[in-house]
């Protein structure tokens, strides 16, 4: 379908041979604006004219507003470009028509450019009006009706190009909303299993323990109440995760920072994973001493806590070592596993909201937002927190925090 009134037979060689390199040049376009410089920079060497405006009408079609402007020949001022040609475009896409307009400027000096000759033109696609194309001349020539039948070529293409634009921005926007509806649909999905789960320990211990016909021995009351004891924490555990992580994507968590020491933060953290589990493995290499930094305590042990918790579930039987080093005023702490490790596609994506690492070989129960809160927990320390891995030899965190100069 020809989405143009004008006929190409009308044009002139050098003419016809700029409107097909506009339109090799729409096609390819990567970006509007870059795209409409091409077409100015073609068209301008066959079609005489000084200033171009682009008015786009608003998403209510309720106003113009200027998106594209160049002073080419003799116009004036560059701030002065947006204004130019607004009368002549707000008639053009009112009556949805070509408008030519001649205006000659109350200015004292004597000069070409007091006579401006504008040309409208609606910029429209099948049944869409964009908005308007105005051009104009200062001191002439008038518009003949070969140089209208150029420029609404150069219209046309502007059309297309708007129109593909609009598609991209739709198509990118449905994706969007795709993406987000599966990640709720996800998060719906993990919330509910990870809910049911210790609430289903808890329901089915302590309805066995309150069954009356028979009389449980004192050590399997114990082991029975220590399961839903272990998974009330554990149900606690994921509603304050979850609070977390809704409060920091908010911005809304409270930090109470204080002058610590990181070298005395992490023995102590230490000592906690060694008495948590005996089994654990756990070495301490503190390569500086003293080793202030701003912080919330509580937040911060929260973010070691949960990558020592990690090496646990992700990576059994495996030593832990913990180093502590500072490095152009940074503190720089390496939490490294000797795990199976983590494949490189999957590296950046670890500290996303929901994310678990799909093929991991080790079954564990997580919801995947342990290592976003995390993230936003140390970027609220002004630091930052990436990971390293090799498959086969294991994983390590690092964990950057600045200095406390002179504390």
């Amino acid at each position: 379908m020809n989405i143009y009134r004008s006929n190409t037979g009308s044009l002139q060689p050098k003419e016809l041979e700029a409107v097909y390199e506009i339109s090799r040049r729409v096609a390819e376009a990567e970006d509007t604006e870059s795209a409409l410089d091409e077409i100015v920079r073609i068209i301008r060497p066959v079609f005489i004219f000084d200033n171009v405006v682009l008015y786009i009408c608003s998403q209510d079609n309720e106003t113009l507003e200027p998106s594209f402007a160049r002073a080419i020949g003799r116009g004036r001022f560059h701030e002065a470009d947006m204004a130019w040609g607004e009368a002549t475009a707000k008639l053009t896409y009112r009556d949805h028509r070509v408008v030519t307009q001649t205006e000659k400027l109350k200015i004292a000096e004597v000069d070409r450019t007091n006579l401006r000759y504008s040309l409208g033109l609606p910029v429209h696609l099948r049944d869409q009006t964009f908005g308007a194309l105005v051009f104009i001349r200062f001191g002439g020539p008038v518009y003949l009706p070969g140089h209208i039948n150029l420029a609404e070529f150069v219209a046309g293409h502007v059309a297309q190009l708007l129109y593909r634009h609009q598609l991209v921005e739709r198509i990118a926007e449905l994706e969007a909303r795709r993406r987000l509806d599966m990640l709720q649909d996800d998060f719906i999905s993990t919330i509910s299993h990870e809910l049911l789960t210790p609430l289903g320990f808890i329901k089915g211990y302590t309805t066995t323990l309150l069954r009356e016909e028979i009389s449980w021995d004192e050590d399997m009351r114990h082991e029975f109440l220590t399961i839903v004891n272990e998974e009330a924490d554990r149900l606690r555990e994921l509603i304050d995760n979850l609070l977390d992580s809704s409060r920091l994507q908010a911005g809304t968590l409270r930090m109470n920072y204080q002058t610590i020491r990181l070298d005395a933060m992490l023995k102590d953290i230490s000592l906690r994973a060694r008495s948590r589990n005996e089994n654990f493995a756990i070495n301490l290499v503190l390569k500086t001493s003293s080793v202030p930094v701003q912080a919330d305590p509580t937040r911060l042990a929260q973010v070691f806590d949960n990558i020592l918790n990690n090496a646990i579930k992700y990576a059994p039987g495996s030593p832990v070592t913990i180093t502590l080093d500072r490095k152009d005023r940074l503190a720089i702490v390496a939490i490294s596993d000797k795990g199976s490790g983590i494949a490189p596609q999957h590296l950046e994506k670890l500290f996303q909201r929901f994310y678990r690492v799909p093929e991991s070989s080790t079954v564990t129960r997580g919801t995947g937002l342990g290592l976003y809160i995390c993230r936003k927990i140390i970027q609220t320390h002004n630091g930052e927190i990436t990971a390293e891995s090799v498959l086969g030899e294991g994983t390590t965190f690092y964990i950057k925090l600045p200095l406390v100069e002179n504390p």
